[in-house]
């Protein structure tokens, strides 16, 4: 089966991140800490230098070629800007994956993150073959939880104190779920999209 490193969709390239973007992400996340930080606790880290960047580059594309886990960045078609960032998380077990994603401050509100969504969602169903595929947010995060029923997600549950903010408080977490049956009545199964493998050849599915 294989394993799809690039996505390309009507306006974007959803692809495994290279060490060489490391400028890019260190630029996008900079330019965003006040945007992301009440959602996403790895902020506080920042700013971290180019050469973290590159070390933690190195490590996304490692634990992708391992099958540990799956980062992508967000880009447009030339390359030369970062929409955002994603990902297709194993943290939730066996035939299952989390989609998490982020946009730049300047991109929100203009599909972007339903675009990738619906791409993920697309190539894990279709191409990777995966059971279930889930999104999770905070109730408060009125950005992130409009796009899952957007794409065909139910609300399965919002778990109590189950996360934490990035001041160490708990807090809630809300789970979207979609299932393989339930995509294969979807008319997401029409989104079109390329997908490309390790070698940047087309994955026929």
């Amino acid at each position: 089966m294989a394993k799809t490193y690039k996505i390309k969709t009507e306006r974007l390239i959803i692809r495994c991140y290279h060490p060489a973007d490391a400028p890019l992400l260190q630029k996008s996340v900079q330019e965003n800490v006040d945007h992301l930080l009440p959602w996403m606790p790895w902020v506080k880290q920042e700013p971290e230098t180019l050469e973290i960047k590159i070390k933690r580059l190195r490590t996304f594309r490692g634990q992708f070629d391992l099958d540990q886990d799956y980062f992508f960045g967000i880009f447009n078609h030339e390359e030369n800007v970062l929409v955002g960032s994603t990902g297709m998380h194993t943290r939730i077990g066996e035939g299952a994956r989390e989609i998490g994603y982020w946009i730049h401050k300047d991109y929100i509100n203009q599909g972007y993150a339903t675009e990738t969504v619906k791409a993920l969602t697309k190539i894990g169903f279709e191409i990777e073959a995966l059971d279930r595929i889930e999104i999770r947010c905070a109730p408060e995060n009125t950005n992130s939880r409009k796009i899952p029923p957007k794409v065909g997600y139910t609300h399965e549950a919002t778990l109590k104190n189950r996360d934490f903010d990035s001041k160490g408080k708990p807090r809630d977490v809300m789970i979207w779920t979609l299932f393989k049956e339930e995509y294969f009545r979807n008319p997401l199964t029409s989104f079109s999209l390329e997908a490309y493998d390790v070698v940047d050849q087309l994955i026929k599915y």
